[in-house]
């Protein structure tokens, strides 16, 4: 099967694909049909869908080594470029932060037990904190949802749980959605 067929299946069934922003792809015949096809039916649209500038801020311990890896592979699921996220150590003043929302939806993202108890206030363990819109409170920022995760060199000691953090990051990309 290849890949025009299963994003023609994927369009059918209502579900959204997740591309990288720098792969530029041609649209082969087989989309061009569907999107030629899409013009003659109203009832499937073709239209993009709907881009925003939003800021994603991941929190933890600053990834190193094969942490780093599994970050960037993180980043480029999401498809975010550069300078839609940041990293911050949960230490830091929170209103020091120094990253300006210029009125862009943003969603804070906790990697880690600690770091999700720091930020949101929370004394619950990360069992009780994942699925969970949490709040980071900041007096410069405001409140901004927070979601908290497993840790990165958790999650390479646990692969199975890679799964359950990939929930959390789709959690967190319905709620910088629904802005």
């Amino acid at each position: 099967m290849n890949t025009s067929t299963n994003s023609t299946f994927l369009k059918e069934m209502g579900i959204s694909e997740w591309t990288a922003r720098d792969v530029i792809s041609k649209p082969s015949s087989i989309e061009s049909t569907q999107a030629s096809s899409d013009q003659q039916n109203p009832q499937i649209s073709a239209t993009p869908e709907k881009h925003f500038h939003a800021t994603w801020w991941f929190f933890g311990a600053k990834p190193q080594g094969d942490t780093e890896v599994l970050f960037q592979n993180i980043i480029r699921a999401l498809g975010l470029s550069p300078n839609e996220w940041v990293w911050k150590n949960p230490a830091d003043n929170l209103n020091g932060l120094g990253i300006s929302r210029d009125g862009s939806p943003a969603v804070a993202f906790a990697f880690g037990g600690p770091a999700a108890q720091k930020l949101s206030g929370e004394r619950d363990a990360l069992p009780q904190l994942r699925e969970t819109v949490l709040t980071l409170d900041s007096e410069l920022e405001g409140e901004i949802p927070l979601i908290a995760s497993f840790d990165l060199n958790y999650l390479l000691s646990k692969p199975k749980d890679k799964s359950l953090l990939w929930q959390d990051l789709l959690l967190a990309k319905s709620v910088l959605q629904n802005i």
